[in-house]
């Protein structure tokens, strides 16, 4: 049996409806391949950990014979917009989708996705063995919806060879004011090296993620409890602007279309001294197949200015639409990607510190595992327990969550704001303009979204 992957391009919204609703017609997800066997198609985001998923799936063809898996491969932004649209219309184009902590909630709610509990009841799979903060993201009413493939947060990493090089010594809890100063030292365009790498690519899962926490952690909010906007603030615009002038003057090259992949890129080559992004990207940095600085790389929590902790929750999970057709097949590749197995296989196959962080408490437990990531696994792990979901910031907050608004319009909001940001960074507008324009728009969606009156 094969397993199918294609890399396909997002066409024009009108157009993705219009495929979305012609594929429920003509064929849906699932269902029997052209000699008989069961096809289970799989949208999921192209980054390193689910490139590794692809590499192994061999192995799940081998020990479940009859199912096919097809995997479509898109970048994140894609992948969002092709899933969500796939799964408003009904299109039925996937039999399992890739999303995270802020759609799981919200597409429970309207019934898009499958509750995993009774699936996930085989004592085979443990589903008590899922990280509690993880499963918690991940669930609705208390009934889980979304089968964590990893989690994480943020962490701050740096080149230890660097710092030691230039006489510096990175605090173990730094501040955005020592980051700044260590990027501005380090920043070394003559010989290829930038101060720090951080995403200015638009998207609200793109930008917004680390942004969000530089936000947050300088007092500042998207919305106060009665839902009135707040992105023009001092302390937005302080944080924004510590921001885009980190990227713009010690950043990398073509940072207003960086996103994670590519900084992580950009650090794996040894081209930048420091990377703030989410904790996964330990797993590759430390990897010597793929990184020149493995075994070079420290780990610091996430930068902060005048809260105690910052950084995000995230995961990205595993989910069966309403619409598939065969979703005990589903289930069945679900439970072997996101099983106590498939971390141990990735370790023995690929290398222990490629396995999936952050989303099973045994996997802290792995000896081998614990040796290949001790540079990392201690520091992601606490990032993942200091995170305040219901209050990340010095407000509180009328939704639950860190790096977004858990609202459905926030999917167009983040990504409006963000296009203004990345323009920021760009220089093609001022912060000031940039965040003019985004409280325009929060206005606007507070109102239509009638979250206030």
């Amino acid at each position: 049996m094969l397993t199918r992957t294609t890399r396909r391009g997002l066409p024009a919204v009108a157009a993705a409806t219009g495929l979305a609703l012609l594929a429920t017609a003509c064929a849906g997800a699932g269902g029997g391949g052209s000699d008989g066997e069961r096809v289970v198609t799989v949208a999921t985001v192209a980054n390193p950990q689910m490139d590794d998923i692809q590499a192994l799936a061999d192995e799940f063809n081998a020990s479940h014979p009859g199912i096919t898996v097809d995997f479509v491969v898109l970048p994140e932004n894609q992948l969002r917009d092709r899933v969500t649209q796939d799964i408003a219309t009904r299109g039925g184009q996937y039999d399992v989708v890739t999303v995270g902590t802020y759609e799981v909630p919200i597409w429970a709610e309207n019934g898009w996705i499958l509750g995993l509990d009774e699936y996930a009841s085989d004592p085979d799979y443990d589903i008590d063995d899922i990280i509690p903060t993880v499963r918690s993201a991940l669930s609705h009413e208390d009934r889980m919806y979304g089968a964590p493939f990893y989690g994480e947060s943020s962490l701050l990493m740096y080149r230890e060879d660097l710092f030691e090089e230039a006489g510096l010594e990175m605090p173990d809890e730094p501040t955005w004011e020592d980051v700044a100063a260590f990027a501005e030292e380090l920043d070394d365009p003559e010989g290829g090296v930038s101060g720090i790498c951080l995403r200015g690519v638009p998207g609200w899962g793109e930008l917004l993620a680390p942004l969000n926490t530089v936000i947050l952690t300088h007092g500042g909010r998207w919305y106060d409890e009665d839902w009135n906007a707040h992105l023009d603030s001092p302390e937005v615009e302080e944080a924004v602007r510590t921001y885009v002038d980190l990227v713009g003057g010690y950043g990398q090259p073509g940072a207003p279309n960086a996103g994670f992949t590519e900084c992580l890129t950009t650090m794996a080559q040894g081209d930048a001294a420091m990377f703030y992004d989410s904790t996964v990207a330990a797993g590759n940095l430390e990897d010597p197949d793929s990184s020149s600085v493995a075994g070079d790389i420290g780990y610091a929590s996430a930068p902060v200015a005048r809260t105690e902790h910052a950084g995000w929750l995230w995961a990205w999970a595993l989910s069966i639409p309403t619409t598939s057709t065969d979703p005990g097949a589903a289930w069945e590749f679900v439970s072997w990607a996101t099983s106590r197995e498939y971390h141990r296989l990735v370790g023995e196959r690929l290398g222990w510190e490629r396995v999936p962080p952050g989303a099973r408490v045994s996997t802290y437990d792995i000896p081998e595992y614990r040796e290949a990531a001790e540079a990392f696994a201690g520091p992601t792990y606490e990032a993942i327990g200091n995170v305040d979901v219901e209050r990340p910031g010095l407000h509180p907050q009328p939704w639950t969550g860190v790096q977004y608004v858990a609202i459905p319009e926030f999917q167009d909001l983040g990504t409006r704001v963000s296009q203004e940001i990345s323009a920021a960074i760009a220089g093609q507008q001022s912060v000031e303009e940039a965040l003019r324009k985004s409280q325009e728009y929060a206005e606007e969606t507070a109102l239509s979204g009638g979250y206030r009156d």
